[in-house]
């Protein structure tokens, strides 16, 4: 019976014609090799956000069900025209939208979460011979049948979620990079590729600050036992393979060092302090859409005084996140609202952290000793992240990476352990 492949490529991969030819290439040659094919494709480059500009020009807040109608043309895009050309090229091949596609989701538009596929339609197509293109980034919402998207980076949640459905071994995510690094290269040059990581530890980055990865993807291969194989689409290599800690050998200290620019601060002035007052400010960011990343709250000094709260959220969210928050005024009866938007995070993740102690003393020494003060600190078993101003992000990053030895010419024990990839094509 043939392997069922599934492969996904990122917007930079399918940004113009070329690249598109280039995508469609690598999805006939695994064709070519008797498996059924299944590709997953994102809208071409920038077209996602040139999307989302044409409606702000239109609407200061634009409706979410019409602009997830108007996102998900992207994907559809690119996907028809891969399938033109894997017809040119001697095998049929049919595009699917999402919903085409079986991928039902919950009704949270714009940062919708997959429910179910029903994949009966694709099993079809591969059945009678034909290569499965499908967009990626959305879905269908199981109650209300509107078109739904799945926040940035969804395409890699589809891609999982059909491999998972699909029942294949692996799920191979193309893009512009060769696999996942130690830090950005782009602030970090000699940052090493990383052959194998475990889910955690790739769970822990993407919800960081790495991007290579959507944070939901890799918590959909974790639950459903997929292994994620990261490799460029630009050049042959081995890539980043991400899978199970059981299959992996022992981890080092620290894996990597990650950051984002893209953080918010919201502090609460002068909450009352009473039972369920945290409890009735978080579920009114979560009734708004919000993720909440860090909370701080605290205590205060004496009884009858109140206390200030403090929350990080993605900076594109601090205006839901305010208004929300601003309409418990007169319920909680707290001072202000008080928000910065120029915040940053820098991570360390690794799985070595668990057993090894002294990794936070040592962190937060370096960052001091560059003269970065940190606003906010959290932890993990294997992640210690501290919140900066934006602008000192980038420093503290190369600081770490070099505190910690990161560099491509050390050695960790993956390197020395044997071949970690699954046994996929090249």
């Amino acid at each position: 019976m043939p392997e069922t492949v599934v492969m996904k490529f990122g917007g930079t991969s399918v940004a113009d014609a070329e690249r598109i030819t280039r995508a469609a290439g690598r999805i006939v040659e695994r064709a070519r090799e008797g498996n059924h094919v299944v590709a997953v494709l994102s809208a071409r480059g920038k077209h996602t956000d040139e999307l989302v500009s044409l409606a702000h020009e239109v609407s200061q807040r634009p409706h979410p069900r019409e602009l997830d109608m108007l996102l998900s043309t992207g994907e559809r895009v690119t996907c028809a025209l891969a399938a033109m050309v894997i017809n040119d090229l001697g095998f049929e091949a049919i595009s699917l939208t999402g919903s085409q596609a079986g991928i039902v989701t919950d009704s949270g538009h714009t940062k919708a979460k997959i429910i179910e596929v029903k994949a009966h339609r694709i099993r079809q197509a591969l059945d009678s011979g034909k290569v499965v293109l499908v967009a990626g980034f959305q879905g269908v919402s199981q109650r209300s049948l509107d078109v739904t998207t799945l926040g940035r980076g969804g395409s890699d949640t589809t891609a999982v979620a059909l491999a998972a459905a699909l029942g294949a071994e692996v799920c191979e995510i193309f893009t512009d990079v060769a696999g996942v690094f130690s830090a950005d290269p782009r602030i970090v040059p000699e940052a090493r590729r990383l052959p194998v990581l475990t889910f955690e530890e790739m769970l822990e980055m993407a919800a960081s600050g790495a991007g290579v990865l959507q944070l939901r993807s890799v918590e959909y291969a974790r639950n459903h036992g997929v292994t994620i194989h990261c490799r460029s689409s630009f050049e042959e290599g081995p890539g980043t393979v991400i899978q199970d800690e059981q299959m992996t050998m022992e981890r080092p200290l620290v894996t990597a060092v990650t950051h984002s620019t893209s953080e918010a601060r919201i502090t609460l002035l002068r909450l009352p302090d009473r039972p369920g007052i945290a409890g009735r400010v978080l579920t009114a960011l979560a009734d708004a859409n919000v993720n909440v990343d860090m909370i701080i709250q605290n205590e205060p000094e004496s009884e009858g005084h109140s206390a200030d709260m403090s929350v990080t959220v993605p900076r594109d969210d601090l205006p839901a996140a305010r208004e929300a928050l601003e309409g418990l005024e007169d319920e909680l009866g707290f001072g202000s609202v008080q928000t910065d938007d120029e915040m940053g995070k820098v991570s360390l993740v690794g799985a070595g952290m668990k057993s090894h102690p002294g990794v936070a003393a040592k962190a937060l020494t370096v960052i001091g000793d560059a003269g970065i003060n940190i606003e906010m600190i959290s932890t993990s078993p294997i992640k210690i992240s501290c919140v900066v101003r934006e602008e000192h992000v980038a420093a503290a990053v190369r600081e770490l990476h070099t505190a910690f030895g990161l560099g491509a010419d050390s050695v960790l024990p993956e390197d020395v352990a044997g071949d970690h990839r699954p046994k996929v094509s090249s």
